[in-house]
């Protein structure tokens, strides 16, 4: 038997891996070369989705980078997170032209690189909403966490997610593969292992749970000092923890759902897993939102939209090209909270009207 490093260049490898973990008949394979220069209508779409989700998370990203108003910890996050947003639309549009009968080209370790590729993406993405969880618990029950001299933190919590990332997705590549081990493959990734399958769940499922109490403490929090915090700022804080986790809980939680049933099920018991790509899109989907739910409700941010939408031309209609580098009047409610009750002893919520 060769080594499990040596069969990365073996180009029949992945057909005979696919045949097995999918339970393919040669009817199947012959179906999927003779749609070789096709794409299915489902593919179109989930390209077009991402399309838009690039273009909306590069919109984001330019609208942090050119505005030095939003050079503070809360919109870094928020770039971090457009960014990983940005990554996941583009690795799954790689993905998709990359996939169907165009799978059998691929030699093992080009096929690691194109979906670990994507791990990598939706596990930064998923990282970075923790962070932001984090980052808005800090905010509420310090005083001065991102103080001049403590800048660093930040960054390195932005790092460690991608480091963390990065790792994750190129577990299978550095070895946790299937390969010479046919029974662990997965129905859902062939040359996956079952056993890292599920590992990958029960990380996602701990950062999930993670998420939630990091939540529900700040809604505790809010609670207990109601009396020095607004009514307007609790109600606009328990919004954004509905909108945060009941997102997150319903793009993610069907794809969990089959990776989970693909650790312990074979695709001769399990039919759905052979539908699996299209829960996958659908989880996709959750970084078109995510821009939505953690910049727009900043009204300075949705100005700087306008701003940027205005240069490029979208939204111009006669109107002079010099109105587009027009400063913003008002510093972001965001960082005007948080410069507000910076040298106060009680948690950072108070006169808070944007809570993301």
């Amino acid at each position: 038997m060769k080594s499990k490093y040596s069969q990365y260049y073996n180009k029949s490898l992945i057909q005979c891996y696919y045949i097995f973990a999918k339970n393919l008949t040669p009817q199947d394979l012959s179906k999927r070369n003779d749609n070789k220069n096709q794409l299915p209508t489902l593919n179109i779409v989930i390209v077009v989705l991402c399309t838009i989700i690039i273009l909306e998370n590069l919109l984001v990203l330019i609208a942090v980078c050119r505005n030095k108003k939003f050079h503070s910890a809360m919109f870094f996050f928020i770039g971090n997170l457009a960014f990983s947003d940005l990554l996941t639309g583009s690795a799954y549009i790689a993905n998709i032209f990359l996939s169907g009968s165009r799978t059998f080209e691929l030699m093992p370790i080009q096929w690691f690189i194109r979906e670990g590729t994507a791990f990598i993406a939706l596990a930064a993405s998923v990282f970075s909403l923790l962070a932001i969880a984090v980052e808005r618990y800090l905010a509420i029950t310090k005083v001065k966490v991102y103080g001049a001299t403590k800048t660093c933190r930040m960054f390195l919590l932005i790092g460690a997610s991608w480091v963390t990332s990065i790792l994750l997705g190129g577990l299978p590549i550095l070895g946790w593969n299937c390969i010479n081990n046919l029974p662990e493959c997965s129905a859902v990734l062939p040359l996956y292992s079952k056993k890292y399958i599920l590992f990958v769940v029960t990380i996602f499922s701990i950062i999930l749970l993670s998420i939630v109490i990091l939540y529900v403490k700040i809604y505790l929090i809010v609670r207990s000092s109601r009396q020095e915090a607004t009514n307007s700022a609790t109600y606009s804080l328990l919004k954004t923890v509905t909108i945060v986790l009941g997102v997150f809980i319903l793009f993610w939680l069907p794809a969990f759902t089959i990776l989970l049933l693909d650790s312990f099920c074979n695709i001769q018991f399990c039919s759905i897993l052979s539908e699996a790509q299209m829960f996958f899109g659908f989880a996709t989907l959750n970084s078109a939102l995510n821009p939505v739910i953690y910049t727009l409700r900043s009204k300075d941010m949705r100005k700087e939209f306008l701003r940027v939408l205005c240069c490029w031309g979208v939204l111009q209609s006669g109107r002079p090209s010099d109105r587009c580098l027009v400063p913003l009047k008002s510093s972001s409610s965001l960082e005007h909270c948080t410069h507000k009750h910076e040298h106060q002893t009680m948690p950072i919520m108070q006169d808070c009207t944007t809570c993301v």
